[in-house]
């Protein structure tokens, strides 16, 4: 698998899993609601910690900064 996901992309991933995994556990989402922002922060942590991301491959997206090659 080719990375997908950049740094920046990364952070904000890791920031939303944080604060949706915390609404749900601390019962301000409850109900089928906080089972999807559940699933979501799993999806949103995985994808951050793998730097790759299924739909931006899907759609052509890429957040990885482009690497220079030595000519």
């Amino acid at each position: 698998m080719k990375q997908n996901v950049g740094a920046t992309d990364k952070i904000i991933r890791i920031l939303l899993a944080i604060v949706f995994a915390a609404l749900y556990f601390t019962n301000v989402v409850t109900g089928t609601f906080g089972i999807v922002l559940l699933v979501l922060a799993v999806v949103f942590a995985a994808t951050a910690l793998v730097g790759f991301c299924p739909l931006y491959a899907l759609f052509g997206l890429n957040t990885c900064p482009v690497k220079k090659t030595r000519s």
